[in-house]
């Protein structure tokens, strides 16, 4: 084709949605290139400047600087920042200083933290971009894959990555794992010549190559028709980008939290400073105890307390091989009530293996997973001998594995153990493995059996065949199908395909006895019974066949093999294979369930497969049903939104319909995560509150999508990381409930003295010291607590749930009578007694009661007896090390100047060591009559 005709392909190409259902002659002529020539290289450079390179645009990444803003935009931090500056005003430079050190303190951990985790991403990208066997003026040549254009005519092997969105032209047994794509776990056989309608959808286009899919056997030829943005995996970057990321349920709390706090403490000191400007005192006095009463109720520690506990949450969960790039994220898995699960590679092993093998109308069962060749076969439960018991399983099984292009590799690990690889088609690696557990391997096989012929598998014809010569003397150790009293060269001829189409080319049948007996009508019911059998499983059958031939010459016309070598076989048997659940899914879907969480299973793959599979792993529950894509698009949204509440499985979804799954479930209330792989779980990733995407099998998309990343791709992990969520959770309402608790007790510490017509009892920067050290510490040590035993037996919470609940709000009201009370009593018994010391009396009693109170909220329902006292190591340090610090700022000459305390003495000590502990025993007491009632009730819901 020249220039000219080159220069009139379509200008809107890339907008054509149907290439699938277009010819390749129509393909073509639309694109302006033919398959003799390609296109010139003037075509090329002009269909780059116009189409752009093949590449996905990447989104804006977060600048340090939009990092530290979005730090300091906190309304707690906004409130800290306005009490330093006011200090500052007000000369108190030391007061200031404190409290900027925290705000500081609390942006530079979170910068650091997010920074790090996408440094540990970028780790897990791929460093290259594969290259493209492209036909450029009539001549073959590589070209890097981003500089593929529309028009564009490709080639493709096995084990090429598919650069762009092709029609295919040509095809010889091409076969595309699809698995990111689709959610496929089986290659799709693709075919240059189908027709097919306008409305096939994405995983039924056997006529087209997508982008970023691999190629696991045969070759292709194919044009580019879509790059970039324009392909399947760039509209789906392109949804991406249309949806908003939300704040996490902890984030909307503590904001919520915050503002209301904030300005309740504005509305105090409103009223303290009026109610002062009216009794006659000074004004800037008025001013002074306002701005202590703000730095009173604003507890500074807990942004800093908040920032460190995710901080260190992330650090555990990275130990638990769960990488969160997001330092909210950690607390939403703890929220969760449904997690929406990708099937292949997530609750599978994405490893075909074959687990029920058929002869002669026994059924034998095959152990073992994956592709480590290990395992056993089982009749009822017990090992069996093949050789002995069952030798007719044997051959079939050396039948599929001579009848196979797949290699079994062998590698070894850091700790020098043996790991095996696949490479080539998985159903046919799963056949190998099956009979390298038998004894069958390959090298000796190969050795026995060198192939001599082959008619290659065709999605037409549905059967593979492969022709063997059966050596002498090697074969006689390994050959089921020699012949002792023939010494001459035999071959064999083996196939493997659709058990139907095998069965009809079959005249003989093979016993359990491993000998060839006459098919009869009554016997092919039984066999394609057997099959129906295993294929009601959601098994994967093939069926495989042989025959014992003299002379090939007889089969052969023109030099090629006749199909005629393919008649007259023998069955042999049948193999079923499947990509096996993951084991520790199980168990984990139990935990998860337990927890009150529900798991939905998500997938392109066949529903049938995916109901076999939601069944073996007790996802599917009693009534529930599955969902097809197509019944998904013939529903309203609405509709959805009650279909959703009994679906355990959808199947053959699109992109599209993972988003709406995901927002039919968030209309319902639910905290939803998504896990997946692949490209085309991206969007809904990022739809869900929490999306989990695969760190090994995962694709880039999927990765950068993500808000946590499973380093180990094993769905356990996801369990362990929801429950790690609920311990952060968990600790972050002690530590709110306790900081709160003081906090308010301070409040009306000094409100109630201003209301009683006394001095202010407490200094601001005795209360600055009161949040940061008696208050900060122990809430720290708070939010590194294990978890309560019973922490996965208790239901999601609800998602509405305010982090303040009822039972805070109580706990916090008590708390306040008690701390406020022991400590204006305190200060009153100063004041008559012990003038000059009545304030370092007050400091004194509500800093040590605030210390002894911090054992009994290590627990919100277990007594502190029951958790054990000094059971914490943390608290006990956080305890102790404030006391020490305490004593100093008495006792310490330079320190009682800055902090305006003077040293107590034995007969202060006799009036303040009683009053310490009754905080604590309110809290305990408190436990002790609500949480009868609260567990009650959570049976009651329950």
């Amino acid at each position: 084709m020249n220039e000219k005709k080159q220069n009139q392909a379509k200008t809107d190409v890339q907008s054509i949605a149907s290439w699938h259902a277009m010819s390749g002659e129509e393909v073509k002529d639309q694109l302006g290139v033919t398959r003799e020539e390609g296109l010139s290289t003037s075509e090329v450079e002009r269909r780059v400047e116009k189409f752009g390179y093949n590449e996905l645009k990447e989104g804006e990444k977060t600048t340090i600087w939009e990092m530290i803003l979005a730090q300091l935009s906190d309304f707690l931090v906004i409130l800290l920042l306005v009490a330093a500056v006011i200090s500052a005003l007000l000369g108190d430079w030391i007061e200031a200083g404190a409290i900027m050190t925290i705000v500081v303190l609390n942006a530079v951990l979170g910068v650091v933290q997010e920074r790090r985790a996408e440094e540990a991403l970028e780790a897990l990208k791929k460093m290259a971009s594969p290259d493209a066997d492209v036909l450029r003026e009539g001549h073959r040549r590589d070209v890097p894959a981003r500089e593929v254009v529309p028009g564009d005519i490709v080639f493709l092997e096995a084990g090429n990555f598919v650069p762009a969105d092709l029609r295919l032209l040509e095809t010889a047994n091409l076969r595309i794992d699809e698995a990111a794509l689709t959610g496929e776990s089986v290659p799709v056989s693709k075919t240059a010549e189908m027709q097919l309608s306008e409305e096939a959808a994405l995983g039924d286009r056997k006529t087209m190559a997508y982008t970023g899919t691999m190629v696991t056997y045969g070759r292709g030829v194919g044009v580019v028709v879509s790059t970039g943005m324009s392909s399947e995996i760039g509209q789906i970057a392109e949804m991406l980008q249309g949806v908003e990321e939300e704040e996490t349920p902890l984030q909307k709390r503590l904001d919520s939290f915050g503002r209301t706090l904030g300005w309740a403490a504005l509305a105090i000191s409103g009223v303290i400073f009026v109610e002062g400007i009216i009794t006659g005192t000074e004004p800037l006095d008025m001013f002074i105890i306002a701005v202590s009463l703000a730095i009173a109720a604003v507890p500074e520690g807990l942004p800093a307390v908040v920032t460190i506990t995710l901080a260190l949450g992330m650090q555990e969960m990275i130990e638990r091989n769960a990488l969160i790039r997001r330092l909210s994220s950690v607390e939403t898995l703890g929220s969760t009530t449904i997690i929406c699960s990708d099937k292949t590679g997530t609750l599978t092993q994405n490893e075909m293996t074959v687990t029920r093998v058929a002869v002669d109308g026994e059924f034998l069962d095959v152990s073992g997973s994956g592709y480590q060749p290990e395992g056993k076969f089982l009749c009822d439960g017990e090992e069996v001998n093949l050789s002995e018991e069952y030798p007719g399983i044997l051959t079939a099984l050396w039948i599929a594995a001579l009848n196979n292009d797949a290699a079994l590799e062998t590698d070894y690990d850091e700790q020098g153990r043996k790991t095996y690889r696949m490479v080539g088609d998985p159903t046919e690696g799963a056949l190998l493995v099956a009979a390298a557990k038998a004894g069958a391997t390959p090298a000796p096989l190969a050795q026995a059996y060198p192939r001599v012929e082959e008619i290659p598998f065709d999605s037409e014809r549905k059967r593979m065949v492969t022709v063997h010569a059966i050596e002498t003397p090697n074969a006689q150790d390994v050959s089921p199908f020699y012949d002792e009293t023939q010494h001459k060269a035999w071959y064999v001829v083996t196939q493997k395909g659709a058990p139907d189409v095998v069965l009809e080319r079959c005249t003989h049948y093979q016993s359990r006895d491993d000998e060839a007996v006459p098919l009869t009508d009554e016997q092919r019911r039984r066999i394609l019974a057997a099959n129906d059998r295993m294929t009601s499983n959601a098994l994967r059958v093939l069926g495989v066949a042989y025959r014992v031939v003299e002379d090939l010459d007889q089969f052969r016309q023109n030099g090629e093999l006749d199909h005629d070598v393919e008649e007259k076989l023998i069955f042999v048997g049948l193999l079923g294979m499947i990509d096996p659940a993951r084991p520790e899914v199980v168990p984990a879907l139990n935990k998860a369930r337990q927890a009150g969480i529900r798991t939905a299973m998500i997938t392109g793959d066949y529903p049938n497969t995916a109901e076999a599979i939601a069944s073996e792993i007790g996802l599917m529950q009693e009534g529930h049903k599955v969902l097809t894509g197509r019944e998904l698009d013939e529903i309203s949204d609405d509709r959805l939104k009650e279909e959703v509440k009994r679906t355990d499985v959808y199947a053959r979804v699109s992109p599209e319909h993972k988003v709406r799954i995901v927002d039919a479930f968030k209309a319902n209330n639910q905290i939803v995560a998504m896990t997946g792989d692949g490209v085309n779980d991206a969007p809904s990733i990022k739809k869900a509150d929490i999306g989990i995407a695969m760190g090994i099998t995962g694709t880039d998309v999927a990765k950068e999508t993500a808000d946590m990343v499973l380093t180990d791709d094993n769905y356990a992990s996801i369990v362990a990381a929801v429950e790690q969520g609920r311990v952060i959770y968990s600790n972050i309402r002690k530590f709110v409930y306790f900081l709160l608790s003081c906090n308010i007790a301070e409040i009306m510490t000094i409100f109630l003295a201003i209301m009683f017509g006394w001095s202010s009892p407490l200094k601001a920067i005795q209360l600055l010291w009161l949040n940061l050290i008696s208050d900060g510490a122990p809430a720290l040590a708070l939010g590194l607590e294990k978890g309560e035993p019973d922490l996965m037996d208790r239901p999601p919470r609800d998602p509405g749930e305010p982090i303040l609940n009822r039972y805070m709000q109580q706990g916090i009201a008590i708390q306040t009578v008690a701390i406020a009370g022991v400590t204006l009593f305190a200060y009153w018994i100063g004041l008559r007694k012990f003038p000059e010391m009545a304030q370092t009396m007050a400091f004194v009693t509500l800093s040590f009661s605030e210390l002894l109170r911090a054992f009994t909220a290590r627990s919100e329902r277990y007594p502190v007896l029951k958790m054990g006292v000094f059971k914490s190591m943390y608290m006990n340090l956080a305890v102790l090390s404030s006391l020490f610090l305490l004593l100093i700022v008495i006792y310490v000459p330079f320190l009682q100047r800055v902090f305006e305390t003077v040293p107590l003495m034995w007969e202060q000590w006799m009036y303040i060591l009683p009053l310490l502990i009754v905080p604590a025993i309110f809290a305990e007491l408190f436990k002790a009559v609500s949480t009868p009632r609260r567990d009650k009730k959570h049976q009651g819901t329950s």
